[in-house]
């Protein structure tokens, strides 16, 4: 399976289309400094970023039922429902006051998502370009979630 995964070209539209799905999370941050008064910039990052580790617990399923088996296929599967139901327990208790401090766990959990990538990488299961994107992705995505918490 290495070979397989590490003979594929780093595909240019994930790559685009993966760097673009930091705009929301951008948008965001920079809404209050560009007068987007009308959006509620905490409530905004919360719901993306709790899409967003929900459709990353939905990839590592993929990956878990296409090219793991045994004890590998079995933490995939549970780390894949873990952030799906991360990211929904953080939409019910969105509250108000509980804004800042979900939006900085969500963002710390979004960041640490890139560790579950890299294992990946290493187990030869995603190839090592595959493992770049993620990483920018996850930090990017993470830290601006972050930055979003400690504006909110």
């Amino acid at each position: 399976m290495i070979d397989d995964v590490e003979a594929r070209a780093p595909d240019r539209l994930a790559i685009v289309l993966g760097l673009a799905g930091l705009l929301p999370q951008a948008a965001a941050v920079l809404a209050p400094l560009l007068g987007m008064g009308w959006l509620n910039p905490a409530q905004l990052a919360l719901v993306y970023g709790a899409l967003i580790l929900s459709f990353l617990g939905g990839s590592w399923w993929g990956i878990a039922l296409t090219r793991a088996d045994g004890l590998p296929r079995a933490i995939l599967l549970l780390l894949g429902i873990g952030a799906s139901l991360l990211g929904f327990c953080v939409q019910g208790l969105a509250g108000p006051g509980l804004l800042r401090p979900l939006l900085l766990m969500l963002g710390l959990a979004i960041a640490a998502s890139w560790l579950v990538d890299r294992g990946l990488v290493r187990d030869g299961l995603i190839g090592r370009w595959w493992g770049w994107l993620r990483l920018v992705l996850s930090l990017g995505l993470g830290g601006l979630t972050v930055l979003a918490g400690i504006l909110a």
